[in-house]
């Protein structure tokens, strides 16, 4: 006997999206937030490949209408300096920018020309309603202690009030993001062994996006500033016509050296690069510094017998290309498939969910080894992008389109001159390798 089909555990992105996929299926889903939205949440910046998801969950008209400052690029400028040899790539603005527009390549089941920056506030309360709307029970403000998955029907135990509740489902879906209840529950959480970066973030007013831009087409392009720190760069996302999103991440041993002091800390990097900070020390900060720790880690298994975990839940990586949420999303969209045809055979255990478990580990290496090429060689990113060769399937990976065939070609060629410049000592570009190394274990999800 069940209370429900399907318990989902959180309802960010992850778990709104497989909310709604499952109600949309005719599944029975309770869906468990421990908060009450909204809530302010890190992470603003839409890509391209969560368009598709908003659109087959019936969500993406709302969105739209909800007035989200409109994506139709990004950009990247760089402290480096004008003499790198550029190794026979031509760059129209040397190594310290690079950019691109998302409709420069067609994208399946994309049909507008622009993504969103988001409030996740806001956001996230947009598509957990829209789940409820479809028939999700919304449970908001309830914190799940623990789960029992080996049960012939797990057990989601809560509390309300003073008293522990139990709900039984046939499945259980974790998608409680980063504090990533089953993976510490079951032990399964790895720290990552090459991404140990950390965050301080904070919400400017009245920043002049243009202080760094190449062109007035960049200034509500979501930026990313590199730093001549190693291994620290800094995000610019707009949230309002007037409020901007600024955050520096960094390495574990930068952000512990400043023992808590994150207002110092954060101005001593951007001091780095004068003209960013002084567009922001023009505007006016209207959100405390925050800091965010334990960015990057993977988990032994994602799914199991009458379980599995979508999103954040069952990996997370360095967010410098705003993957997080994409992920989230289309985790959720994949995961729902395998859910849906594992209630139609009445087979939950792990088999039914070998597509998804597939699908998503192919996808989240090839982030994985794209985001670390970029650490440990980002004069390369800039020269791909400039490539008429190249450029097309860097914005592939950089719209989010990794979810179906192989291993991107620009991928594959980047990967082998990033190992030439490695072991060649000699290698003009080898003073310029970062600290990250880009081909490791841990790179396998």
């Amino acid at each position: 006997m069940t209370d429900f089909d399907i318990g989902v555990i959180g309802g960010g992105p992850a778990g709104s999206t497989m909310a709604s996929y499952l109600a949309k299926a005719g599944l029975s889903c309770a869906l468990f937030e421990s908060e009450l939205f909204p809530r302010p949440h890190v992470g603003e910046s839409l890509i391209p490949a969560t368009t598709p998801v908003l659109e087959e969950i019936g969500a993406l008209e709302k969105v739209d209408s909800a007035g989200f400052p409109r994506k139709y690029g990004a950009a990247w400028t760089s402290a480096a300096a004008a003499q790198i040899p550029t190794m026979g790539f031509e760059l129209s603005h040397g190594f310290r920018a690079a950019d691109v527009m998302f409709n420069e390549r067609d994208q399946s089941g994309v049909k507008q020309d622009y993504t969103y920056h988001v409030d996740r506030g806001a956001f996230d309360l947009l598509l957990l309603q829209h789940a409820e709307s479809l028939g999700a029970k919304v449970f908001s403000g309830v914190r799940v202690t623990r789960v029992d998955v080996t049960r012939p029907a797990p057990e989601i135990v809560f509390a309300m009030g003073r008293r522990e509740q139990t709900v039984r489902v046939k499945m259980v879906v974790d998608a409680s993001g980063r504090s990533t209840l089953l993976g510490r529950q079951l032990k399964l959480k790895v720290a990552d062994q090459v991404f140990n970066q950390y965050a301080i973030h904070t919400w400017f007013e009245g920043l002049d996006r243009s202080a760094l831009a190449v062109g007035d087409k960049q200034q509500d392009y979501i930026f990313i500033h590199f730093l001549p720190i190693t291994d620290t760069w800094v995000w610019q996302i707009p949230i309002t016509s007037t409020v901007t999103s600024v955050g520096v991440v960094t390495q574990k041993k930068h952000f512990t050296d400043a023992k808590q002091q994150w207002e110092k800390f954060f101005w001593e990097c951007m001091e780095s690069r004068p003209e960013l900070a002084a567009a922001l020390k023009d505007s006016k900060r209207v959100r405390p510094f925050k800091p965010e720790g334990d960015y990057s880690y993977s988990m032994k298994q994602i799914c199991g017998d009458r379980w599995l975990m979508v999103g954040d839940s069952a990996r997370f990586v360095d967010p410098i290309f705003s993957s997080g949420v994409s992920v989230a999303m289309n985790s959720s969209r994949i995961a729902s498939h395998d859910i849906v045809a594992a209630a139609e055979h009445g087979d939950f255990t792990k088999p039914s969910f070998s597509a998804y478990e597939t699908k998503l580990r192919r996808a989240v290496n090839n982030w994985y080894e794209f985001i670390a090429i970029y650490y440990r060689l980002n004069i390369l990113f800039t020269a791909f992008v400039a490539d008429p060769r190249y450029r097309g399937d860097v914005l592939r990976m950089l719209q989010g389109d990794v979810y179906d065939g192989g291993e991107p070609v620009a991928l594959t060629k980047m990967r082998a001159i990033t190992r030439q410049v490695e072991q060649d000592p000699d290698h003009l570009w080898h003073p310029h390798l970062g600290t990250l190394r880009a081909f490791s274990q841990s790179a396998m999800f």
